[in-house]
């Protein structure tokens, strides 16, 4: 069993920071990728940015520039530094990990609960 567990959402102005951590546990025999992705009300999931366990990073355009995502691999976590946030950034983050679990033989997405993220202008 993988558990996949967000922090850090909260309020925030427009034009401030915050930062996001996603850990991963329990079974996990190795981690292809992990990533953030963001659904706001009315609108389809989307994916924010993701990295591989190459250190590959990936973003929308939507935040290129503005938010970065990075990895501690020893403590199976990524992070999601946001800055300059817009009103349009408000969603429930969401993160997913893509796990080779134990006694599993392949590969699976495992997702978090979410985590709210709020920008008022």
């Amino acid at each position: 069993q993988v558990h996949v567990v967000e922090s850090g959402g909260g309020l925030v102005q427009a034009g401030g920071s915050l930062k996001l951590s996603c850990a991963a546990s329990g079974s996990i025999f190795s981690i292809k990728a992990m990533g953030w992705f963001r659904q706001a009300p009315g609108r389809q999931r989307e994916l924010v940015a993701s990295i591989t366990s190459d250190g590959i990073t990936n973003y929308s355009d939507s935040v290129k520039g503005r938010f970065t995502i990075s990895r501690d691999s020893a403590k199976i976590t990524v992070y999601l530094q946001m800055n300059t946030l817009k009103p349009e950034d408000t969603a429930v983050y969401y993160c997913k990990t893509e796990a080779l679990a134990v006694g599993l033989n392949y590969i699976a997405d495992y997702w978090g609960q979410g985590t709210q993220v709020t920008v008022s202008s």
